[in-house]
């Protein structure tokens, strides 16, 4: 498509670049970069490139592989955006041979519901099931 391309290959990842734009992204502002990192390589991650390998957006998804997967950290960067780079990424994580017959895959999002419904994601039908710990503010907070 247009000549992106996707990669999972931690190794492909513009680390520097993705830490900049999650660590101000609303969900995960002020992330420390230890942190961040020990998430990446604790995830599948999926890059977008372009023809010239610059990175143009990323996603990555926590996984036990077999049963559950979590969506996170989407994003296409400002000047790439209207491209299709969106939907490349989430074809590619759907297509993903170890995120096939997942039980769950489940996501979190403020704005891009109707990009996640196209690919079969929708609004949990029985919320009163789910629990969660949420600390917003814990990248915030300073050790004592």
């Amino acid at each position: 498509m247009n000549g992106f391309k996707i990669s999972t290959n931690f190794e492909d990842l513009d680390i520097n670049l993705v830490y900049s734009f999650i660590s101000n992204s609303y969900w995960a502002k002020n992330i420390p970069f230890e942190v961040f990192e020990r998430s990446l390589k604790n995830s599948l991650v999926f890059g977008a490139y372009g023809s010239n390998d610059e990175q143009a957006g990323f996603a990555r998804v926590i996984t036990d592989k077999a049963t559950f997967a979590y969506l996170s950290d989407v994003f296409v960067l400002e000047n790439y955006r209207g491209l299709g780079i969106s939907k490349l990424l989430m074809e590619a994580i759907c297509q993903h041979g170890e995120l096939q017959g997942l039980r769950r895959f489940m996501l979190a999002t403020s704005d891009a519901h109707g990009l996640y419904a196209k690919f079969g994601f929708e609004s949990v039908a029985n919320p009163e099931i789910l629990m969660q710990v949420w600390q917003p503010s814990v990248y915030e907070q300073t050790c004592k």
